[in-house]
């Protein structure tokens, strides 16, 4: 039987200490020089106690976009049995996730866990919700944007480029000749209710099965490695399914948006993609839908400042 391929990890701080490597996997690892385009470091105060005895250091680095910037690291290729060390000496800040060295060569590397804090060009594909329907302010990715970009008013950009009706199928068509003018660092795919929706007429053997969702996004996350992107999945928000019936020759029902989202949250954890789960903050709340499906000005922000709490 072959050995298991090497999982190669892109260092720019303590793991390439071979301090650190020794107390982790036994050994020092070699190493090859590599470098990652479109991020620059910033400090991170480390407060585990574990780490800190094993880097010797109470400040690491961490990464966060900046569009022309490059970071000089190293390759080290680990076992599986290493790679999971490595992921219980990281702290919660950081997360596992793909990047594309300037070699070509794709590489997991530890990025910011909060993903839109790190964020400096931003794309968000998506359907009506994230298009800001019924919200003359934009919605909540109008309210991202307004901060994000007072942020930083010289790197930060945002991008809407949702449409309404559109399902995964339809965003993972329409996105990828869009990215390349906009230079993005991160795609926000905002996985919206129309993957749920059942034509009222379908028949009884359709009205169990959801469409196969896995695909679209396998290819979004592909399309957004080509232009080093981070992808960010929106999930599904609550509906109210008392006052929709049927909706447009479509029904919505509760039970098929919790199943949605269970497989959105399944794919990206199996992937090392960003979840960002919107149900909870309108849910039970009726009165922040307009028609029991889209929100309102209120309910918009509600989502935002949820949002703010899990990635900004």
């Amino acid at each position: 039987m072959p050995e298991p391929r090497p999982n190669a990890l892109l260092s720019f701080g303590t793991l390439l200490d071979q301090r650190v490597q020794t107390a982790l996997f036994g050994r020092t690892v070699p190493t090859t020089a590599a470098s990652l385009a479109g991020y620059t470091t910033r400090p991170l105060t480390i407060t585990d106690e574990s780490v800190i005895a094993t880097s010797g250091q109470d400040v690491h680095l961490t990464l966060e976009r900046k569009l022309g910037a490059t970071v000089e690291g190293a390759v080290l290729r680990l076992s599986d049995q290493e790679l999971a060390a490595a992921d219980d000496y990281e702290v919660d800040d950081y997360a596992r996730r793909r990047v594309l060295l300037t070699s070509g060569e794709t590489a997991w590397a530890y990025l910011d866990a909060r993903a839109l804090r790190a964020a400096a060009r931003v794309v968000i594909v998506g359907d009506s919700i994230a298009y800001g329907r019924c919200d003359p302010q934009g919605g909540w990715a109008a309210h991202f944007s307004a901060a994000h970009i007072a942020a930083n008013e010289t790197q930060h950009r945002v991008f809407n480029l949702a449409i309404p009706g559109s399902s995964l199928t339809d965003v993972g068509e329409q996105t990828p000749p869009l990215l390349a003018p906009r230079h993005p660092d991160t795609l926000v795919v905002a996985a919206g209710i129309n993957d749920s929706a059942l034509p009222v007429a379908a028949s009884d053997t359709d009205r169990d099965a959801l469409p196969h969702v896995t695909d679209p996004l396998a290819s979004l996350a592909a399309t957004a490695r080509q232009h080093n992107a981070r992808m960010v999945v929106v999930g599904p928000i609550w509906v109210d399914e008392t006052r929709l019936g049927d909706y447009e020759g479509l029904r919505f029902t509760t039970e098929r948006a919790l199943a949605l989202r269970a497989i959105l949250q399944t794919w990206c954890e199996d992937n090392h993609i960003d979840f960002l789960d919107m149900w909870e903050p309108l849910r039970d709340q009726p009165h922040l839908l307009v028609d029991g499906l889209h929100p309102d000005p209120e309910g918009h922000k509600e989502l935002y400042r949820h949002l703010s709490t899990l990635s900004c």
